[in-house]
């Protein structure tokens, strides 16, 4: 073995993976801290041209519709137009859109400029942002993902304050102006998003990597009078042949004795031997050097079956690989995180109107709501913190974090005066970074590389069209109870789903599992058994 071929490429875990996540947090910043702070910007302006309050409610929840079909369809543009390409698209839509708005005289054109454009152009950025995240960093995933969740909630804390300033300073069409700047570094967080192929990391191997990889043959046997028939799992195993150096042609053999068709091998990267090859074996070896892939898919010959042509149902299935939905933990994963993020999300856009209602003044509401959300960024950096030195899986630390916030929750309810509900509010706030940073870490630890980004996009279609569904339906309850407590009872409710069915299925699996162990131990057993006994003629 050549001191060349002594390494592997393992993902950097750091290096450029540092700027992506700044990449990351460029977007973010602009598109989550913007929808808290539509009202501060676009109040006065939807009051101006007879615009009713629900006018707003529509407008973000459009948002979320357009990202969700955005989303749906990124799996699909990365594997044709590659990640970075889409990314960036999508960043100079996200800043197109910003500029749209400084034209904006009606409802109507805030809808298009600020619900489709942008909300399509974060819906490609956020996949981009996870897919990129989850190659770079494979050991420390939860350490890298609350760094730059905290500078998301760095920017998300200045957002309002900047825009309150340029606001006062330029006015309503002054502040677009400037927005439009901040929104284009979009743009940037996106091209920095490299393939991890350009700044991999080489590793040596270890000693029994290399003993490994410089003893190990895979002799295959073929039947001389067998004729080869290309599967699909066999055009890749075929091609490293058909590019073997010439003098690893001299490993083929022509003996006579049984064998077995080569599919078995798999994905097998080691010397391989063929040995028993007739003159036949030998021709179709000749012929595979002849181009077998087109555009990913192998090619068929004179002699091979035409290969039937999809139905549209079948190609629409492929093209969203909705076969996913077949998986019940994917779907619980799906459906538990979308009732929680609806949950979350409404509850801190009620509280406040909540805490008005109990009599609490502007200067009170906006404390307790500033405390909650420097609770939010502490726990971000004690997760940072805490995640160098204890590996916990990101799906535990989201379950934690909902069980949790259901007590929380129930707490809240009976709290009235000041000194309580800031402490409240402080817990619910911490325990909120537990859903939001290790989020796209659940799907990353659950789904191969391969299909992440559309396992997501599925996921973003499910919850941006879940919120848009179920948010007018608890907004109707509100107006016509006007009873606050009815509506956070319902909203934990919807954190119930998410944490119970959770715990189910790792009850299940564990005892699964154990079940699994008990049955191998019991086999291993009985056949000691059998081997040890002797039988004396």
């Amino acid at each position: 073995m050549k001191k060349s071929k002594s390494y592997k490429l393992e993902a950097p875990d750091g290096g450029w993976g540092i700027l992506v996540c700044i990449g990351m947090a460029l977007p973010f910043t602009s598109a989550l801290a913007a929808l808290p702070s539509f009202g501060l910007v676009f109040g006065d302006f939807l009051k101006s041209i007879g615009a009713e309050t629900s006018a707003m409610a529509i407008i973000t929840s459009a948002f979320f519709s357009a990202m969700s079909f955005a989303g749906l369809f990124s799996g699909s543009l990365f594997q044709r137009f590659g990640m970075r390409a889409v990314g960036v698209t999508g960043g100079i839509l996200y800043f197109l859109g910003t500029g749209m708005q400084l034209f904006a005289t009606s409802t109507m054109h805030l809808m298009l400029a600020f619900s489709l454009v942008q909300g399509l152009a974060f819906g490609l950025m956020v996949p981009t942002c996870y897919t990129t995240f989850n190659h770079y960093f494979v050991k420390n995933r939860v350490m890298w993902m609350s760094f730059a969740q905290t500078l998301i909630g760095l920017g998300s804390m200045l957002y309002p304050i900047v825009m309150q300033k340029l606001m006062q300073w330029y006015g309503f069409r002054g502040c677009l102006l400037v927005l439009t700047g901040l929104n284009a570094h979009a743009v940037l967080g996106m091209l920095v998003m490299h393939p991890v192929e350009w700044h991999m990391r080489p590793v040596p191997l270890s000693d029994e990597e290399l003993q490994l990889k410089e003893t190990t043959t895979v002799v295959v046997r073929i039947q001389p009078e067998t004729p080869l028939k290309i599967t699909e799992a066999e055009p890749k195993f075929l091609r490293r042949l058909s590019h073997a150096p010439p003098d690893e042609h001299h490993m083929l053999k022509v003996i006579s004795s049984r064998a077995s068709s080569i599919t078995s091998l798999g994905n097998w990267s080691g010397p391989v031997v063929v040995s028993d090859a007739s003159p036949q074996m030998l021709h179709s070896l000749q012929s595979s050097r002849r181009p077998s892939m087109v555009g990913g898919s192998p090619t068929t010959n004179a002699t091979a079956p035409d290969v039937p042509k999809k139905g549209w149902i079948r190609s629409v299935v492929d093209f969203l690989d909705l076969t996913l939905l077949k998986k019940p933990i994917y779907v619980n994963i799906v459906l538990g995180i979308t009732f929680a993020l609806y949950s979350d999300i409404t509850f801190f856009t009620m509280q406040p109107v909540y805490l008005f209602e109990l009599g609490y003044s502007r200067l009170d509401t906006a404390t307790i709501i500033a405390i909650g959300a420097a609770a939010d960024l502490t726990s971000r950096i004690f997760l940072a913190v805490t995640a160098v030195c204890i590996q916990v899986p990101s799906r535990y630390i989201y379950l934690a974090g909902a069980v949790f916030t259901v007590f929380a929750r129930f707490v809240f309810n009976g709290i009235t005066e000041f000194v309580g509900m800031a402490c409240i509010t402080a817990v619910i706030g911490f325990l909120r970074t537990w859903l939001h940073v290790p989020l796209p870490l659940v799907f990353a630890d659950y789904l191969p590389k391969e299909r992440f980004a559309t396992g997501y996009g599925l996921f973003m279609f499910t919850q941006g069209n879940a919120m848009f569904l179920i948010g007018p339906i608890v907004g109707i309850i509100r107006d016509k109870t006007r009873d606050y407590l009815l509506v956070f009872n319902i909203l934990n409710g919807f954190m119930i789903l998410c944490a119970v069915p959770w715990v189910i299925e790792v009850l299940i699996v564990k005892f699964r599992r154990r079940n699994k162990i008990e049955r191998n131990n019991v086999d291993h057993e009985d056949v000691t058994d059998a081997g040890s006994t002797t039988v004396v003629h």
